[in-house]
């Protein structure tokens, strides 16, 4: 609702929102996958008082979870925070978890003065859940809820996902050539897709806490599974190799790089002790879980487990058949799908399986990005 503002101009309060928002998910973005397992949240001091809002301070949850972003930007502010409008990408704590140390978020926007707080997405933790916005009102701050609410549902997807379901999120993404196709059985890997492109999959490599593959992309790329842009290197999020069997070889660069970069394995019960052994020896941790109807290692009863482990998000780079199993198993919660170049006569691999295909009738298409020569389309659960 507009009222008067300078000027005798129209006042657009929610679209003033909207805007320090944004900047409130952008810092909330910035450390996707260094805070897991908090999620990572973005927040910005704003003061209303005079013609034009001034920013006071911003701050985003540090890496390793601590500290919290209103914490960082409420310190930044001091004294200045008082009367001023606090934006949150997330729903503020509003009691300590045994990892804390001090007061809670809410007791922190409540002793700097804060004149009004807007939040994007309420948090289902059992330390926040709503619990604030009884003190809130004690103490007179309004508070505004559900600014860019998709927006920030997007950015703390992993959180809510662990939260609310015991597992982190899961993005699937898939590269297919302009036939639909995404590799051959008998040939050399396909390149299918760009510079630019491969570059922006380092880069939601460096947002992730975890990338997936399975055995075969071990076997047939023996991959390095690292972020491979200047800068970033030290973003390389933990691996995960989806290897029912332990076929993963002791030789491959998963396995002799695991000391520098956390590597899990994630086998079935059933699975040799020795190639246990083989693999530990180098620095893999092995995770066992029950086999599925097929023998394989239950998908998932894996993903309960890494969310036990604090993981939030995952991006599996695994191919069509591990993407087709966790779409079976009802665990796609985003797919990102990148067409390239054509490879006619070249490959004989469909890039979407059938429990995949069937599945994106209940995903949402909500972004599409062409970058260079390839397109990038964005699905997620609505």
């Amino acid at each position: 609702m507009s009222t008067s503002g300078t000027a005798g101009q129209p006042f657009d309060r929610a679209g003033r929102d909207e805007r320090f928002m944004r900047l409130a998910i952008a810092l909330g973005e910035r450390n996707l996958g260094l805070t897991w397992p908090n999620p990572s949240v973005g927040s910005v001091v704003v003061d209303e008082s005079g013609d034009a809002p001034v920013i006071m301070a911003q701050g985003a949850t540090q890496p390793g979870g601590r500290p919290h972003a209103e914490r960082v930007a409420l310190a930044a502010a001091g004294e200045r925070a008082r009367g001023a409008t606090l934006y949150v990408s997330l729903e503020p704590c509003a009691t300590r978890s045994s990892r804390d140390d001090g007061p809670s978020c809410t007791d922190l926007i409540v002793a700097a003065g804060i004149g009004r707080l807007v939040v994007s997405v309420a948090d289902p933790s059992p330390h926040a859940a709503g619990q604030g916005l009884e003190r809130f009102e004690r103490s007179g701050i309004p508070m505004t809820a559900g600014c860019l609410a998709d927006e920030g549902a997007r950015l703390h997807r992993g959180h809510i996902t662990r939260v609310s379901k015991g597992r982190p999120a899961v993005t699937v993404k898939l590269a297919r050539s302009t036939e639909g196709l995404a590799g051959s059985r008998h040939g050399p890997r396909l390149m299918l897709t760009g510079e630019i492109a491969n570059a922006k999959v380092h880069v939601m490599r460096a947002h992730a806490d975890a990338i997936m593959v399975g055995v075969g992309t071990v076997l047939a790329d023996d991959p390095l599974l690292n972020v491979r842009l200047p800068g970033l290197e030290s973003r390389s999020p933990v691996r995960i190799v989806v290897d029912s069997n332990l076929r993963t070889p002791p030789t491959s660069r998963v396995v002799t790089g695991a000391r520098e970069i956390p590597t899990w394995i994630v086998a079935s019960v059933t699975a040799p002790v020795d190639a246990e052994k083989a693999l530990t020896a180098h620095g893999v941790e092995v995770m066992r879980v029950s086999a599925d109807e097929t023998g394989r290692a239950s998908l998932p009863e894996a993903l309960q487990l890494l969310g036990a482990r604090g993981i939030t998000q995952v991006f599996c780079e695994g191919g069509p058949d591990l993407a087709d199993a966790l779409a079976k198993a009802d665990l796609v919660d985003e797919l990102v799908l990148v067409t390239g170049r054509s490879v006619r006569g070249q490959g004989d691999v469909p890039a979407l399986g059938l429990s995949l295909q069937d599945r994106m009738d209940h995903l949402d298409l909500w972004a599409e990005e062409q970058i260079g020569p390839d397109l990038f389309m964005f699905w997620e659960r609505p």
